[in-house]
Formats: C-alpha cells, sequence, structure tokens
C-alpha cells in the first residue's frame, strides 16, 4: 500500500485518475434509462386539439408555405359558418429536416414537434403521416406537449 501511495504523489494526473475511479458514472443503460429531454426538442410531429376535442388547424397552410423541404400537404374545406377545416393533413416524413418552422409558423399551435425520437419503422410507407396519426400522436403527447410550450413561453 505505501508503494503505491509512492507513485500516486508523482504527478497531478496520477491523483486525478485515482479520483475519478471514485466518482458516478456518466454513463446511462439507453433503453432502460433515458436522460433528460429539453423541451424544445424537435422530435416526431403531432396535431394538438382544444380541450373541447376540436382540432386546433385552422387550414391557414402557414406552415405548408414555410417547409423548406416541401414536406408538408394540407387540403382545406369550407365549414357551415364560414371558417376552415383541414380535410387533408398530410406530412412526408423522409422529407422532413426537422427545422421547427412549421411549428414556429402556426398561429394557434395546431403543428408542433413533440419528444419522442424513437419512431424507427421496418418500411418507408409508415413515414408518410396521415391526419388521423398526427391527431393520435397529439392525443397521446398532449400532456407533455403543453408543458413544454408552457416551458417555451418566455421564449416566444
Amino acid at each position: 500500500m505505501v508503494g503505491c501511495l509512492k507513485y500516486l504523489g508523482e504527478s497531478r494526473w496520477d491523483i486525478k485518475k485515482f479520483e475519478e475511479i471514485f466518482k458516478s458514472k456518466k454513463t446511462i443503460n439507453y433503453p432502460f434509462e433515458k436522460g433528460p429531454i429539453s423541451p424544445r426538442m424537435r422530435g416526431e410531429h403531432a396535431l394538438r386539439r382544444y380541450p373541447n376535442g376540436e382540432e386546433r388547424c385552422i387550414a391557414c397552410k402557414l406552415c405548408e408555405a414555410v417547409c423548406p423541404a416541401q414536406a408538408i400537404t394540407i387540403e382545406s374545406s369550407e365549414r357551415e359558418d364560414g371558417s376552415r377545416k383541414t380535410t387533408r393533413y398530410d406530412i412526408d416524413m423522409l422529407k422532413c429536416i426537422y427545422c421547427g418552422l412549421c411549428e414556429e409558423s402556426c398561429p394557434v399551435d395546431a403543428i408542433v414537434q413533440g419528444p419522442n425520437f424513437e419512431f424507427a419503422t421496418e418500411t418507408r410507407e409508415e413515414l408518410y403521416y396521415n391526419k388521423e396519426k398526427l391527431l393520435e400522436n397529439g392525443d397521446r403527447w398532449e400532456n407533455i406537449l403543453a408543458a413544454n410550450i408552457k416551458a417555451d413561453e418566455p421564449y416566444r
């Protein structure tokens, strides 16, 4: 033991190495343990609803216009009261570059990018998201999406 301590004192780097042995590990066991995710995480897209269940999207098509990859396709129709509603809202996730411009351009926070980044598929067709799939994502992640938007509010 005395021999070991004699060699540890030779250099400051040796002492640092010795201290590192007793520190907590920085790695995590990924599939079973997940690290913290930023509220501004740009993951899988979702369409949100109002608390009464009505879709937020007003078919303004700003997200379609601003998308640099032209990954969004929207078709709309008029309601009885004169307002617009979307009849088709498709996102080609293979084209999407996850820039977040669609989310920023939306005046009613209808389209958002959620915290889910684990959406690997076996076929390309599964990455063509239609309105139903996007609304399903929004329903699944609504609590987290609302909290993320609230946390990001001071910066908007």
